[in-house]
């Protein structure tokens, strides 16, 4: 068995199953493998309205212009036009686990998951179509993203790289791009400032492209367990990745060169899983994982402050609320959260 992926593991050899919660439970994953398989309309099982699915695993949330929406677990995914405060459940045509989900604008997303899904919005959200699923290698993607409307790409176990030109209509298994004979799990994928694209996953492996994704460069990193995550900082060329046990990574040059950034917590270094990471408006980064770990950065991630909630829950994503506010994703649901991680009334 592979390295926790934040919340989840990826399972050697293939199979597929999933367990609840982030960190007490781990969700575990199978094999992949990409041809396109969609299921008919008529076939369609759509993922049951719940009044407590905003209390339930969501895994990842994001901006849909002034919109967020939050993916997870049994299918769900939610939106709030209210800076957090309510959410409403989407319609979506699938009832398993939702991993990652990306918009370019305020009205054209894409979410993966289990059996090799993408599902696709256009409506900000609200709605969603099933454009891609693999039912027979019951795998996950693990992220997902997109240039504009048209060219997006999406990253998942056993090295899956699949790629779309047309938005989504078609997709093609392009992973012979990259230099993985060993097939590590791809876990995420982001776009770094005034560079390209780069993918972290399992075992530390690293690629990077400044062609958009056409070509592949691999690197040797600067750790060998698992990376969980990747983001850009505000300045050119420069990104962090993290991973296990509270591995953090720095490098102003594309990945060419690292630096461990130290996370010192109350009781020593912070040892916690990191899964999950927003740049904000004003450059601050904010990086969130096991343990309800909240780290903060406001030096373009050269230092940071740590926080751990009280409540230790396991949290898998973050962005901004809009209004100085965190959203928080992951164990117990998505929840509205102050500047450095704390309830709204105990900071």
């Amino acid at each position: 068995m592979s390295e926790p992926v934040m919340g989840w593991v990826v399972c050697r050899p293939r199979a597929a199953r999933k367990v609840a919660l982030l960190a007490a439970a781990l969700s575990l994953f199978g094999a992949v493998a990409l041809p396109t398989v969609v299921q008919a309309a008529s076939d369609t099982t759509f993922a049951i309205e719940s009044p407590k699915a905003a209390k339930g695993l969501m895994i990842d949330v994001v901006h849909a212009g002034k919109r967020l929406v939050a993916v997870g677990d049994r299918g769900h995914i939610l939106y709030s036009d209210d800076q957090g405060s309510t959410w409403t459940q989407a319609k979506v045509p699938t009832r398993q686990l939702l991993t990652a989900v990306f918009f370019v604008d305020d009205k054209h997303g894409w979410a993966v998951g289990h059996d090799a899904q993408i599902l696709a919005s256009a409506d900000g959200g609200a709605t969603w179509t099933q454009q891609y699923q693999d039912l027979k290698r019951e795998a996950p993607l693990l992220d997902v993203w997109f240039k504009d409307a048209e060219h997006g790409l999406a990253v998942g176990a056993y090295g899956a790289l699949i790629a779309t030109d047309d938005g989504g209509k078609t997709w093609a298994d392009v992973s012979d791009r990259l230099d993985n004979e060993d097939q590590f799990h791809l876990n995420a994928i982001a776009h770094i400032k005034d560079a390209g694209l780069f993918i972290v996953g399992e075992q530390g492996s690293m690629f990077r492209s400044s062609d958009d994704g056409q070509t592949w460069e691999k690197l040797e990193g600067p750790y060998e367990g698992s990376l969980f995550g990747v983001i850009s900082t505000a300045q050119p060329q420069t990104l962090l990745a993290y991973g296990l046990r509270g591995n953090l990574y720095r490098s102003t040059d594309f990945g060419s060169t690292w630096e461990q950034v130290e996370l010192p917590a109350a009781r020593g270094a912070l040892e916690f899983g990191l899964s999950g990471a927003t740049l904000l408006d004003d450059g601050s980064l904010v990086v969130v994982g096991n343990g309800g770990s909240v780290v903060v950065s406001h030096d373009d991630g050269q230092t940071f402050s740590v926080f751990n909630r009280p409540d230790r829950i396991s949290l898998s994503s973050v962005t901004a609320a809009g209004n100085g506010n965190l959203i928080l994703a992951g164990q117990g649901g998505v929840r509205v959260a102050t500047a450095t991680g704390a309830e709204l009334a105990k900071q």
